[in-house]
């Protein structure tokens, strides 16, 4: 060996010994990224859940954040490992936003219902549906669009 910059192929006559971590299986992988995917919708849907009746200038602009929030979780999950991971984060978005809409201990509610005032109403009924919309249109995009190359 000439170049002090290589490291031995052999030390003492042993191979040398594998920097590199193994790789977890593909179930436990996949199973990981589910379960992150999850905790990804769980987190998005409660902060735009939070958000979407904030207004500016009287601009929607929490609404608007929290849809293209949805929408870019629904792509890196979708480009991170496929259908799966982003029907994960689906089930976590749609079941946080569902539970959120439920009356509280006081009655109060974060999503308002239809029959709410029309600034809070068209909110709401934008965000929920919006929402769900977005995702679904992101599930439908074409595979080749999220393969590596």
């Amino acid at each position: 060996m000439s170049d002090p910059t290589q490291l031995p192929d052999t030390v003492d006559g042993a191979p040398a010994p594998s920097f590199t971590p193994p790789e977890p299986a593909g179930a436990g992988r996949t199973a990981w990224r589910v379960v992150l995917a999850v905790a990804l919708g769980v987190a998005v849907a409660a902060l735009g859940t939070a958000t979407h009746r904030t207004l500016w200038n009287d601009l929607p602009v929490g609404l608007v954040i929290a849809l293209a929030l949805t929408t870019s979780t629904a792509l890196l999950c979708r480009a991170w490992s496929g259908l799966t991971t982003l029907a994960a984060a689906a089930a976590g978005w749609v079941v946080t936003a569902w539970l959120a809409s439920l009356p509280g201990a006081g009655g109060d509610v974060l999503v308002a219902d239809p029959g709410a005032a029309i600034p809070v109403a068209w909110a709401s009924i934008a965000w929920t549906w919006g929402g769900i919309l977005l995702i679904g249109v992101v599930a439908f995009l074409p595979r080749r669009w999220f393969e590596r190359r």
